[in-house]
């Protein structure tokens, strides 16, 4: 079942009133019914996208407490070994899933376990799936401790037409799969930082789908 996300309800409310104003008046003010109708049509097909692009599906996944789940729909724009300078410090595995307009942009946390931090930082606006973005883009930090003690960072990053990332993970919070972690609007991408030792179950340029697809596997032991 498909519903509206609850971070686009009232967004969808301003658009519906502003585009029954403008329409309102267009028919009483234009000359043309031909224009008022071409204007209607565009003004409903624009509603409909922005309708599509607030869907949530439900989702539920079974997954053993070391599978990483894809935190987001899109596609696998990044699998390789990176130094992960702004938090941990250290060498990591990174996969980068880059989310398109089309796609569902709720985020869900990969991997059930405790959230240990969590942190945003202000940054560029380029496109998501630029290198550079994870680096220099608007973006939020969040680092969780799966049951083996091993911690998976995520990162969501802000696009060229994502202006707003909303983060629903609190510092010191027991999470889950199938728990919502936050949302991005418009084009954007998420980050995952795993171990090195990590078995990565996803090619480049595979399509994800969030809370569904099974991406890596990690050691039984940290």
């Amino acid at each position: 079942m498909i519903k509206i996300h609850k971070e686009g309800r009232t967004w969808l409310l301003i658009l519906l009133f502003g585009l029954i104003i403008m329409n309102s008046l267009l028919y009483y003010l234009a000359s043309s019914i031909i224009i008022s109708a071409i204007v209607g049509t565009i003004s409903l097909g624009f509603f409909i996208f922005f309708t599509y692009f607030f869907r949530i599906p439900n989702r539920i996944v079974i997954a053993d407490e070391n599978y990483i789940v894809a935190p987001a729909d899109g596609k696998i724009v990044v699998i390789e070994p990176t130094i992960e300078n702004e938090f941990l410090k250290e060498k990591r595995l990174q996969v980068s899933i880059f989310m398109s307009v089309f796609d569902v942009h709720a985020n869900w946390f990969p991997i059930s376990g405790k959230v240990k931090h969590v942190s945003h930082q202000n940054g560029r606006y380029m496109a998501a799936y630029l290198p550079k973005s994870s680096t220099e883009n608007e973006r939020s930090t969040v680092l969780i401790e799966a049951p083996n003690k091993q911690t998976i960072l995520v990162r969501q990053i802000a696009g060229a037409l994502a202006r707003r990332i909303v983060t629903y993970a609190k510092e010191g919070q027991d999470c889950s799969i199938n728990e919502q972690l936050g949302y991005i609007k418009f084009g954007s991408r998420v980050d995952l930082y795993l171990p090195l030792d990590t078995e990565i179950l996803v090619e480049m340029g595979e399509r994800t789908v969030g809370n569904e697809t099974i991406i890596a596997k990690l050691k039984h032991e940290a």
